[in-house]
């Protein structure tokens, strides 16, 4: 029996076990989409300085050293043959002013930000021109819009909105490249800074689900379809526009 067209369309839409790499993917929007990812048939396998929680595959990475990185991805490419889509969650923060803030703290704002997004895309690379695959960078309301004492993210997200423009019109046509603006969200993100740096406990942050959602659909759009960017904010995002 011969497929419809609108039946072909559906089954191109379905990743049947295709690897998803997912750095900062053992907690928060990471993990999101990892839970999101395998309930719509990808194998998530996640790069993260800690353990995921043993459901899904788990390398430890620090994604700021790119030959860890690297490693890590010949690593799965071995065991999987290679690489369907990859996600770039892995971010941290160093609140303050730019003369209160270490130079150390603040510069691993932008290697993990920033570089570590680099050094995945470009490891996984060629796995992903040989699928070929899909490459979601997340990057931040704060990649748009500067505030006071986030020069260290701003700087490193801002980089991800050019990166991500900048590798979007390389790749055409090649590999899928969206670029996800998220606002805030409820994660453990703002943990452990100063009560100013934390969201009013009145603030509206989204579900890290509800934005793995809109990663997924970016994911699973048929050959020839991208979302190229993609924000998703809580509507009294204060951040945007």
């Amino acid at each position: 029996m011969s497929l419809t067209s609108a039946d072909a369309r559906e089954a191109r839409m379905r990743p049947t076990g295709s690897p998803l790499v997912i750095s900062g993917g053992a907690s928060g929007l990471g993990a999101a989409i990892a839970a999101a990812g395998a309930a719509a048939g990808f194998e998530p396998i996640l790069f993260d300085r800690v353990a995921g929680d043993g459901t899904c595959e788990s390398h430890v990475v620090d994604v700021s050293r790119t030959r860890e990185v690297e490693r890590a991805v010949a690593e799965v490419v071995a065991r999987h043959g290679g690489i369907g889509a990859v996600v770039t969650c892995a971010a941290i923060d160093a609140c303050g002013t730019l003369e209160d803030v270490p130079a150390e703290a603040w510069e691993r704002v932008v290697a993990v930000n920033l570089l570590g997004t680099a050094a995945l895309v470009r490891a996984a690379l060629p796995h992903l021109v040989r699928s070929p695959g899909r490459i979601v960078t997340v990057a931040s309301t704060l990649g748009l819009r500067a505030f006071s004492d986030a020069t260290a993210y701003c700087a490193s997200k801002f980089g991800v909105v050019g990166f991500t423009r900048a590798l979007a019109a390389e790749l055409t046509g090649r590999v899928g490249v969206t670029l996800l603006i998220p606002g805030g969200m409820r994660t453990h993100f703002f943990d452990g800074r100063a009560d100013q740096y934390r969201p009013a406990a009145d603030a509206q942050l989204n579900s890290p689900d509800e934005v793995a959602e809109a990663v997924l659909f970016a994911l699973t759009r048929p050959p020839g379809c991208e979302v190229r960017e993609l924000v998703v904010c809580p509507a009294t995002e204060p951040s945007w526009p």
